[in-house]
């Protein structure tokens, strides 16, 4: 589903591009998002969650929650709506956490290590409550 025509906004479509989703194939215009162009191709469900298996979609456009994510180019946990559509893409809808492919199509066997930071004040955020 895709909108053509708008009583105030005017469409100026890219040139066509391609990409596949776990292997069919999509349509695109550049400068179109993977999710928008999923979406238009009726892929409504990319993942599923990770208690209850329950299917995600396109929900916010805006990358705020985690609903689109899906494995693009190897690399699990993109969110599909954040990133435009490129010619010969490989998307694949993704199951649990996602795996991280190295190079050479191998797994790693351990992740690098996460520092821990102690600190006495931690501001998460850089909204009113934040900054006050």
């Amino acid at each position: 589903m895709r909108l053509d025509k708008h009583p105030i906004l005017a469409f100026q479509r890219g040139k066509t591009v391609g990409f596949s989703f776990n292997g069919r194939p999509i349509p695109a215009f550049q400068g179109e998002t993977v999710a928008a162009a999923l979406h238009a191709a009726g892929i409504m469900v990319l993942s599923h969650s990770l208690k209850n298996h329950r299917p995600r979609g396109f929900f916010c456009a805006i990358g705020k929650c985690s609903s689109c994510m899906a494995e693009v180019n190897g690399v699990p946990n993109v969110k599909t709506c954040m990133i435009p559509a490129e010619d010969g893409m490989v998307v694949r809808s993704q199951t649990g956490w996602g795996r991280l492919v190295q190079n050479d199509g191998t797994i790693p066997e351990s992740l690098p290590e996460v520092p821990v930071i102690r600190t006495a004040l931690a501001v998460v955020g850089a909204g009113p409550a934040g900054l006050s």
